[in-house]
Formats: structure tokens, C-alpha cells, sequence
């Protein structure tokens, strides 16, 4: 985004969207949030962004970044496979994969400690 004031912004955002909608917007303003039409609050920047894309110019830019955004998952999908594979390798020698709490506190009362208060 460009050093655009904010009537600049605002003003760029109600133009696309009459010439999209035919309608004038209803924009509200909270602190640095601006609401349209009881939408999802949002910020500054973010309505800068929709006006491009109200405009036309933005759609073509969103696409590559929607595509670059579907490989990641597939490689963070691969990464938890990895340890999926170490996790069984315990579980070979291991039986459960832990103490249950009755060995803990034997394992515990076995070195000098004193049982819970309450028991």
C-alpha cells in the first residue's frame, strides 16, 4: 500500500464498490477498524486491499497468492508424517509409551519420597 491517506483509501473503496454494487456502502468506523455493511471489521490496509480487488486490478495478484499458499500445506501435511514414524519406534519397546501413575509413585517412593498428602 502506498502512503494513501485515509479519505484517499476510503474514497478509492466506495468508487469500486458503487461501480461493482450500484450501492453506496454504509462504512463505520472503531478506533483504526472500519465495518462495511456489517461485515467483518477490518483494518486500513485491508480495505485498501478489497478496493483493488473491487476495482479489478488485485484479482490477478490474489490468484498467485493462493496458489503459493497450497503447497505449503501439502509440505506441513509431509512434516508430521515424519514423526509419526519415530513415535511408533517406542511404542515397539515401550508397551504404552509411559508409566501409568501407580508405577510413577512407586518409582518415586523407591528413592526416599513421601506419598501425596491424603494417602
Amino acid at each position: 500500500m502506498s502512503k494513501m491517506t485515509k479519505e484517499e483509501v476510503i474514497a478509492q473503496f466506495t468508487a469500486a464498490y458503487i461501480a461493482k454494487h450500484g450501492k453506496e456502502p454504509q462504512i463505520e468506523q472503531k478506533g483504526s477498524w472500519f465495518k462495511v455493511d456489517d461485515g467483518k471489521s477490518v483494518r486500513l490496509g485491508e480495505l485498501a486491499d478489497m478496493a483493488a480487488e473491487l476495482a479489478g486490478a488485485a484479482p490477478a495478484e490474489a490468484a498467485p497468492k493462493a496458489e503459493a499458499k497450497k503447497p505449503a500445506p501439502k509440505k506441513a501435511a509431509a512434516k508430521p508424517a515424519a514423526p509419526k514414524k519415530a513415535k511408533s519406534a517406542p511404542k515397539a519397546t515401550g508397551g504404552k509409551g509411559g508409566l501409568s501413575p501407580k508405577d510413577a509413585w512407586a518409582q518415586k517412593l523407591s528413592q526416599g519420597s513421601k506419598l501425596p498428602r491424603g494417602y
